[in-house]
């Protein structure tokens, strides 16, 4: 497993935080259990399978629902 620290630009309403945990929840490959989107920070914590996914795929999810990333930081867990 990976740990993937997604910086987002700053969000502006709670159903966006929704949008974006249904979204990464919807990946094969994420634990869904680990995803925490922290709305103040404007971050998404997950834990992946990165033999199943990549971070790019999970930008990529992201990324299509209109919301722009500003880094990511993966570790191995």
């Amino acid at each position: 497993m990976q740990k993937a620290t997604i910086q987002l630009e700053t969000l502006a309403c709670p159903s966006c935080l929704q949008k974006i945990e249904n979204a990464v929840k919807g990946l094969n490959g994420i634990e869904k259990d680990s995803v925490k989107i922290m709305f103040n920070a404007s971050k998404v914590k997950t834990d992946f399978n990165s033999k199943a996914i990549s971070i790019e795929q999970i930008e990529k999810a992201i990324e299509d629902l209109g919301y722009p990333i500003i880094k990511s930081k993966v570790k191995s867990a």
